[in-house]
């Protein structure tokens, strides 16, 4: 079952779609994808994720169908967003795994909400700055608009205005 929804949490239409079905006992899967990705980066593995317990995967702030706010992207804002969707959907409590930038907002998610992360799966991101590379660090901090023309054409752009609708820049 893969049912997509938008939840309007913190002044935002989230995205995020549902699989699998509720078990007694199991607490659902939360999935949050990495920088410029979307729910489909776990396409691959959703169906053996959600063959034995429910998993939720959500489309952050300014990536794939969830649009962007006047709002900085910051790793606590987005966590914030996280909870008030998992709080919306009555759920008490979560495992919660978060690849790259997803990882920033899934550790967010278990320091700001103890209770609502039961269990914390951190994918390729680092518990400090200084645990990235120089040129890395050097990079991230070119991040703009005008910086993101170079993945025009790529894979995580096609992704990008396949899913943003109507008004995403294509091509």
């Amino acid at each position: 079952m893969n049912t997509g929804h938008h939840a309007d949490v913190n002044g935002l239409q989230l995205y995020y779609e549902r699989h699998g079905e509720a078990s007694p006992g199991r607490s659902p899967l939360v999935l949050i994808h990495g920088g410029f990705g979307a729910t489909e980066t776990f396409d691959h593995l959703i169906p053996s994720l959600a063959a034995s317990r429910p998993v939720i995967a959500v489309d952050l702030q300014a990536h794939g169908r969830t649009a962007d706010i006047d709002r900085p992207m910051r790793f606590d804002s987005l966590a914030d967003d996280v909870a008030a969707l998992l709080r919306s959907l009555n759920v008490e409590q979560a495992d919660v795994l978060g690849c790259s930038v997803g990882g920033g907002v899934a550790l967010r998610c278990a320091i700001q909400f103890p209770p609502l992360v039961r269990k914390l799966i951190v994918i390729s991101f680092p518990a400090a700055s200084t645990g990235y590379f120089p040129e890395v660090v050097a990079q991230q901090r070119q991040i703009r608009r005008e910086a993101a023309e170079h993945l025009r054409g790529g894979p995580l752009f096609k992704l990008y205005a396949r899913l943003a609708g109507p008004g995403a820049p294509r091509g």
